[in-house]
């Protein structure tokens, strides 16, 4: 299952899922994104999302972190083992390693509570924008497959696959940087290109920065992220994909 296409669907009301067992939030966020011409589905818990994200299609969850039973990174990880759907994760935890951990499980950006909805439906919109304009295979026959290393990228799927076959979560905006690299091995891209790359017109304010999404990457593709194989800096000029590519 994937997020719906561009072209006719790009006005479509956006179809977002509020996964939050506090009603007191869940209510009030939901009743807020319907005001703002949005379609919402909302979830007490991960079992709830679970059975709502094998029934329907989403643009975006929007999910929360500390939940009795399974908790928000347990099911960001299901959700990026199989499903093509943005992440923007609502967590009370407002420690820079909890952020981080949920950057680099799959999710595409966080808002600490208490948030202003406002900027959270702002934040929503500039994610779903950038999903529904990057180029998507309309099948299985006419997917890529990527292979370097070890390691297999699967663009029709938008998953990464290791030697052991186990899949590594990759968020949408690390989804995009890394096929920006690997279809242009040995092409110096300055920061500027990368961005405009995989953000084009709807970089916004609240954009990760680029060398953040490139450490992120690294720390999952690289064997040692002190001496880089696959993506490298070039120093005042950005950073290389140094490796071989095999495309099929």
């Amino acid at each position: 299952m994937g997020p719906r296409g561009v072209g006719a669907q790009r006005d479509l009301p956006l179809h977002l899922l509020v996964v939050e067992d506090d009603r007191s939030v869940r209510e009030p966020l939901a009743q807020y994104l319907i005001g703002n011409q949005c379609r919402v589905a909302q979830a007490s818990n991960a079992n709830e999302a679970r059975r709502l994200l094998n029934k329907h299609e989403f643009d975006l969850v929007i999910l929360d972190v500390m939940m009795p039973g399974e908790d928000g990174f347990s099911l960001c990880r299901h959700i990026r083992a199989g499903i093509d759907v943005p992440v923007v994760f609502l967590t009370a935890k407002a420690e820079e390693t909890d952020r981080i951990v949920g950057l680099e499980i799959g999710a595409d950006d966080y808002v600490v509570k208490p948030f202003n909805p406002r900027e959270l439906l702002a934040r929503v919109k500039a994610i779903v924008r950038r999903a529904r304009s990057m180029p998507r295979p309309r099948g299985v026959p006419d997917a890529k497959i990527v292979m370097f290393g070890g390691w297999t990228l699967k663009t029709a799927e938008r998953s990464l696959v290791g030697e052991d076959g186990v899949v590594v979560p990759l968020s949408s905006g690390e989804f995009r940087l890394l096929l920006c690299l690997v279809t242009q091995p040995r092409i110096v891209l300055s920061r500027d290109q990368l961005l405009e790359l995989t953000q084009g017109r709807d970089a916004s304010i609240f954009d990760r920065s680029v060398d953040n999404q490139i450490s992120r990457l690294r720390k999952k593709i690289e064997p040692d992220i002190r001496t880089p194989h696959y993506i490298k800096t070039v120093w005042g000029g950005g950073y290389v994909f140094a490796a071989d590519v095999r495309q099929l």
